[in-house]
């Protein structure tokens, strides 16, 4: 959450630790980052932790975890700092459960050890194909683990053909605190989302096809988008990546295009620029829709807490979430164009489905005590 200072990464991670520490466990947050952590300021990664420490420890007291924290400088010097800092490694060995949020920390290659790891799979496909692919990385990264849990509901059913994690004990969903996303009228005729453009480095091939992670692929199917309905529609990306060329052609297709990086490094920005927004249209990533994970983003969610009305491409979440009233999955531009004139037909209908949906399905203690459940917690 420090080392990748940006919104959405502290609202998945605070929303998870407040949630478990609600259900009344004893929850501490611990960072140990290897790479040198990103510095916004500065606009580089910086080998200290000047900008991060502050960050973390202003962010955990908004989310109620003030003392409840460490990080450990495992890029330089290995020095643990922060309120819970000379309890990080018993914390580690002690705790009944640790969860490696994305499986972003190597504990060997820190020379951590905990009692139970558990990896917490929130962005599936990568991992999951890697090791099937034999990638040695993938592999000493998974095998860690005594556990695994995915964000991928379809993983291991009929229809998503991608290979489960060994040790796949569950599956699991974005814990929202609800209380956190009030459901005030929209304040800007604007649907959004926020998101990258194009990304590079992680796609990947399985079983001779090439699966892309980038989801510049994705919204260029739907660029007619802004012809065919009446709201404006707003992508925040951080303008600074986009190229000149493709901010006029996307801008020429008549999106609006906001520039996320004046308010995603702080979580509460974020949290009103969602609040603000009339609902979200947005796009997943190729390995996520053709390979059909049943992954669902936290982002999205967000806007389904906050009365926001959520028109998403299918990855084949609709198995597992009610979709047809307050969200909808989509393959093609007419099913957008039918979405968006549902939602506008009976605006609060929707916007009142929006939010039962995240009541029922992403609610964070309900979400949070089912997983401990099936973990035998």
């Amino acid at each position: 959450m420090a080392a990748d200072p940006y919104a959405g990464m502290a609202w998945m991670h605070m929303q998870i630790a407040a949630g478990l520490l609600r259900l009344g466990h004893d929850v501490y947050y611990l960072e140990t980052s290897s790479f040198w952590p990103y510095d916004p300021v500065r606009g580089s990664f910086v080998c200290d932790s000047d900008y991060a420490l502050p960050y973390l420890a202003r962010v955990a007291e908004r989310f109620g975890l003030g003392d409840r924290w460490a990080y450990r400088r495992s890029y330089s010097d290995r020095a643990w700092l922060g309120p819970a800092g000379s309890r990080g490694d018993a914390l580690l060995v002690e705790s009944d459960a640790v969860l490696n949020v994305g499986g972003a920390t190597r504990l060997a290659e820190d020379q951590l050890t905990a009692k139970r790891l558990i990896y917490f799979g929130t962005d599936p496909v990568i991992h999951e194909l890697g090791y099937a692919n034999g990638d040695a990385i993938a592999r000493a990264i998974v095998d860690e683990h005594e556990a695994c849990v995915t964000y991928g509901e379809n993983i291991g059913t009929p229809g998503c053909p991608i290979p489960p994690l060994p040790r796949l004990q569950a599956h699991t969903r974005q814990a929202i605190l609800l209380d956190l996303w009030p459901t005030d009228a929209p304040t800007r005729p604007h649907w959004s989302t926020v998101a990258n453009w194009k990304q590079t480095g992680k796609d990947l091939v399985f079983n001779g096809e090439t699966y892309y992670w980038s989801k510049h692929h994705e919204f260029q199917k739907f660029l007619d988008l802004p012809q065919r309905v009446s709201p404006p529609i707003e992508l925040a990306f951080n303008l600074a990546a986009v190229d000149a060329e493709t901010r006029a052609m996307l801008a020429g297709r008549g999106f609006t295009l906001g520039d996320a990086a004046t308010f995603t490094t702080d979580p509460f920005p974020y949290h009103d620029y969602v609040c603000a927004s009339r609902g979200e249209w947005t796009v997943a990533k190729d390995q996520n829709v053709r390979l059909n994970s049943g992954w669902f983003s936290e982002r999205s969610a967000c806007y389904l807490a906050a009365g926001r009305p959520v028109i998403t491409q299918n990855t084949g979440f609709g198995r597992t979430l009610p979709t047809g009233e307050g969200l909808f999955a989509f393959d093609t531009l007419d099913e957008i164009v039918a979405a968006f004139e549902a939602v506008e037909a009976d605006y609060a209908r929707h916007s009142r489905a929006a939010r039962r949906i995240a009541e029922e399905y992403f609610d964070a203690e309900k979400v949070l005590a089912r997983l401990l459940k099936d973990l035998g917690l």
